[in-house]
C-alpha cells in the first residue's frame, strides 16, 4: 500500500472516573519527527507510544495528543467515610466542650475534609494498558487515512506517467525523418560555405552533428525510468525517496532532450515532459 504522510485521527475510550483522548495528526517531513502533547499524569507513557508509531511510520511530522478528562462522580455514588466522619464529630464536640467560643464545623467544612468520601485518587499506572490499546485503535485509523490519501496520489502520479509515455510515442516515430531532412539542409549549407572541401570533410561534420542531435538513446532512458516508477507504485511501501530520486533522472532526461534538439517539435516535447515531471514531483512530496 502506498501511503501519504498527511494523515489525521482521533479516538475516546472511557475508564474509570473520565476518559481518554489520543489524536494523531501528521503533514509533510523529509524525516521522521515526533512531537508529544501529553497530560503530565501520562508522561511516563510518551516512549511506549513513540516506538509504538515507530513500528508502523518512517516519514512524516506526526503531532501525538493524549489526554485524560475526569468526570464528576454522581451523587449517588459518594459513600461517606464512616470512620473518619465521627473522629471529626468527637473532636468537633471536643474543642466546642472545651472551647464554647470556637465555631463549630459546617457541613460544606465536613464535605470537603481530604478523604471524607474514600480514596478519589486516580491510578493512572494502571492506565497504561487501556491507553496503549487506544493508540493502537488511533493508529489503524490514522494508517488508513493515509493509505487513502495515498492511493489517490498514486493514481494521480500513473495517470502523469501515462501522459509522458504518450508524449514519446508521439514524438518518435518523428525524429528520423526529421532529424535526416536537417542534415540534408546542413549538408547543403556545408557545401555552399566550404566550398573546395572534400565530400569527406562535409560528410564527417554531418556526422558528428547527426550524433550531436540523436535523442534516440534519452527516449530510451525515459521510458526505462517510466517503467521503474510504475513498479515501484506496485510493490507499495514507503516510496517517497525512491520516487523522488526517479524524477531527478528523469528531468534529467527530459533536459538533454531539450538541449539536443533540432526541431520543434522535440523541443515541444522537452517542455511538455518537463511539466508532468514537476507535478509528479509535487505529489510525490506528499507520499512517506
Amino acid at each position: 500500500m502506498i501511503s501519504s504522510m498527511t494523515g489525521y485521527a482521533v479516538k475516546t475510550r472511557d475508564v474509570e472516573r473520565g476518559s481518554l483522548q489520543l489524536e494523531l495528526k501528521s503533514v509533510n517531513s523529509r524525516y521522521l519527527d515526533f512531537h508529544f502533547r501529553v497530560t503530565e499524569e501520562l508522561r511516563s507513557l510518551e516512549m511506549p507510544l513513540r516506538e509504538l508509531l515507530a513500528s508502523r511510520l518512517t516519514r512524516g511530522k506526526v503531532e501525538c495528543r493524549l489526554a485524560f478528562n475526569a468526570t464528576a462522580a454522581r451523587g449517588d455514588q459518594l459513600q461517606l467515610n464512616d470512620d473518619l466522619f465521627a473522629s471529626l464529630k468527637n473532636l468537633n464536640d471536643r474543642v466546642r466542650g472545651e472551647m464554647p467560643e470556637a465555631r463549630a464545623l459546617s457541613v460544606n467544612d465536613v464535605l470537603r475534609w481530604p478523604g471524607m468520601f474514600g480514596d478519589q485518587s486516580i491510578d493512572f499506572v494502571a492506565l497504561g494498558p487501556e491507553v496503549m490499546a487506544l493508540a493502537r485503535e488511533a493508529l489503524a485509523d490514522f494508517s488508513a487515512t493515509r493509505g487513502r490519501e495515498g492511493e489517490k496520489l498514486a493514481a494521480m502520479i500513473v495517470d502523469r506517467v501515462n501522459g509522458m509515455r504518450e508524449i514519446v510515442r508521439q514524438v518518435a516515430p518523428r525524429i528520423p525523418e526529421a532529424q535526416a531532412l536537417f542534415t540534408d539542409k546542413l549538408r547543403q549549407r556545408l557545401t555552399e560555405a566550404l566550398g573546395n572541401a572534400s565530400d569527406d570533410r562535409i560528410l564527417q561534420e554531418v556526422a558528428v552533428f547527426a550524433t550531436r542531435i540523436d535523442v534516440a538513446e534519452e527516449l530510451s532512458r525515459l521510458n526505462t525510468h517510466l517503467d521503474e516508477v510504475e513498479r515501484v507504485l506496485k510493490q507499495g511501501g514507503a516510496c517517497g525517496k525512491r520516487l523522488d530520486f526517479l524524477m531527478q533522472e528523469l528531468n534529467r532526461e527530459a533536459n538533454t532532450l531539450g538541449s539536443k534538439s533540432a526541431i520543434t517539435e522535440v523541443s515541444q516535447a522537452a517542455m511538455d515532459l518537463k511539466l508532468l515531471i514537476e507535478q509528479m514531483r509535487e505529489q510525490i512530496q506528499n507520499l512517506e
